[in-house]
């Protein structure tokens, strides 16, 4: 009866463990990691979940994004969307296409949403006259 319950203690135990492993890699918060650290392009959002701000990962850089709902013409959705970089010296090398590129692949998921960029992006995509 005590080997009985030991075993399926220890059963149990290596269950618990592969279930860590498995959620620990499947975890968007780490695959946000991986790929800000890899400089690749990430979104982490609960689109579900208005409320809640999403992360973005772009060539290394770090970018928040707030949304809002509003009303459309055919139901209530995202139509506002405002986006800040954490990090601001994290934007050297960026250019205008890099820009558009983030704008198209939210756009994507939110298309009734028109999208603001936040000081220092706003003067840099406003000022068509770059040196």
């Amino acid at each position: 009866m005590f080997v009985l319950l030991i075993r399926l203690l220890i059963f149990a135990l290596i269950f618990y463990i592969i279930y860590g492993i498995i959620k620990y890699l499947l975890s968007p918060k780490r695959k946000l990691e991986l790929a800000h650290d890899q400089k690749k392009y990430f979104l982490y959002d609960d689109p579900k979940n208005v409320r809640k701000n999403f992360l973005l990962t772009y060539k290394g850089v770090l970018f928040e994004g707030e949304k809002y709902l509003g009303t459309t013409k055919q139901s209530f959705d995202v139509v506002s969307i405002f986006v800040w970089v954490k990090d601001d010296s994290k934007l050297q090398g960026l250019s205008r296409d890099d820009f558009k590129f983030i704008e198209s692949k939210l756009k994507a998921y939110y298309p009734n949403a028109k999208i603001d960029w936040k000081s220092p992006i706003k003067e840099f995509l406003l000022n068509k006259n770059q040196w």
